[in-house]
């Protein structure tokens, strides 16, 4: 099955493109390669916040945001928790849904790693080693593993001028996208919550209602 679905995806070049006007965003350059590795990056600065805070919310986002929702049967996992290098990565896996109509789930298992550090008051996020498992049976096995290299970068999935999406191709690109802008998204409101909310004023010296000092 994965041969002849490989042999299809070879003749893409010589088929129609997905039809209908896509979204700019979506198209040529939306999806960065570094050395042929794609590689989504943002970078944004709390000049507000120390940098310990910094690290403790961006610790609480990548667990609780990132992580718990996610699949926890295979991939998912904390390799790094930046105690030492202020530098936090996890590889995780979850469910990217296409289509969820009534006895059509279209659905595949977005697998990547993401890379959250902190360097003073700068965060730097970075998505990569994305693939996809899909069309599994309801067991969760037989499924066909995809590469994002090989299945969305602008080599593979766009046409030659760069402005469609191949069909086989547009709903991985396109999820793929919205969910890495939703990630990025989510961290900075997570900052912006944090560095807009006032701390607690702690007072020069304790009150006692109970007792009375000489």
């Amino acid at each position: 099955m994965k041969k002849l679905f490989l042999a299809f995806m070879l003749m893409l070049p010589l088929m129609a493109a997905a039809k209908g006007p896509v979204d700019a965003k979506y198209l040529k350059g939306a999806v960065p390669e570094e050395n042929g590795v794609i590689v989504f990056r943002k970078s944004f600065s709390v000049p507000n916040m120390q940098e310990d805070k910094i690290f403790s919310t961006l610790n609480a986002f990548v667990n609780n945001i990132i992580i718990n929702p996610a699949i926890h049967e295979h991939r998912t996992r904390i390799m790094s928790d930046g105690k030492t290098d202020g530098n936090i990565v996890a590889k995780v896996e979850e469910y990217m849904i296409f289509k969820n109509k009534f006895l059509n789930l279209d659905r595949t298992r977005f697998i990547y790693q993401i890379q959250a550090s902190v360097e003073g008051n700068k965060v730097k996020l970075a998505i990569s080693q994305i693939s996809y498992y899909y069309n599994e049976d309801q067991e969760g096995k037989n499924g066909e593993t995809y590469k994002g290299e090989e299945w969305i970068s602008d080599s593979k999935s766009l046409n030659k001028r760069g402005d469609k999406i191949y069909p086989a191709c547009a709903k991985f690109r396109i999820k793929t996208i919205d969910r890495v802008e939703q990630i990025f998204e989510d961290c900075m409101d997570v900052f912006e919550v944090a560095a807009t909310t006032p701390a607690k004023e702690t007072p020069a010296k304790k009150v006692r209602k109970g007792i009375v000092e000489d």
